[in-house]
């Protein structure tokens, strides 16, 4: 976390603190939506964790929910965050939530990716 003094007629001393991730009211200049890569088509992993996350919070299982998904992300160190795509932070967030709340254990976990890194060698590709 990173710290700022906000000074004012009442008080000079308040320190406030500042996640890594909360950038608002810092300069960043203006966000144009039509810009070269700003909109791009999702890949398929990108698809499957909206869709994941959308089944883990409807109605019928309420596994997790938008203020549970949203402290995972803000969680997570400056360095994962910064090196993670938004939909990495997503999954990361959301296995996160599962681990806490016993839902997958950390072994089913580990099981299963190795499964996974198996079948899909790095650089094969999508065989779904």
């Amino acid at each position: 976390m990173s710290k700022e003094i906000e000074g004012g007629p009442e008080r000079s001393d308040t320190v406030l603190l500042r996640r890594h991730h909360d950038m608002g009211g810092l300069p960043a200049g203006a966000v144009d939506p039509y810009a070269p890569g700003a909109e791009h088509d999702y890949a398929p992993w990108e698809k499957r964790v909206d869709a994941i996350l959308r089944l883990l919070a409807d109605s019928k299982r309420r596994l997790i929910t938008t203020d549970e998904l949203r402290r995972g992300i803000e969680e997570l160190g400056p360095g994962a965050y910064d090196g993670m795509s938004y939909y990495e932070r997503w999954i990361a967030s959301v296995t996160n939530n599962l681990l806490e709340k016993g839902v997958i254990t950390v072994d089913e976990l580990g099981r299963r990716m190795a499964e996974i890194a198996a079948a899909w060698p790095a650089g094969g590709g999508d065989k779904r």
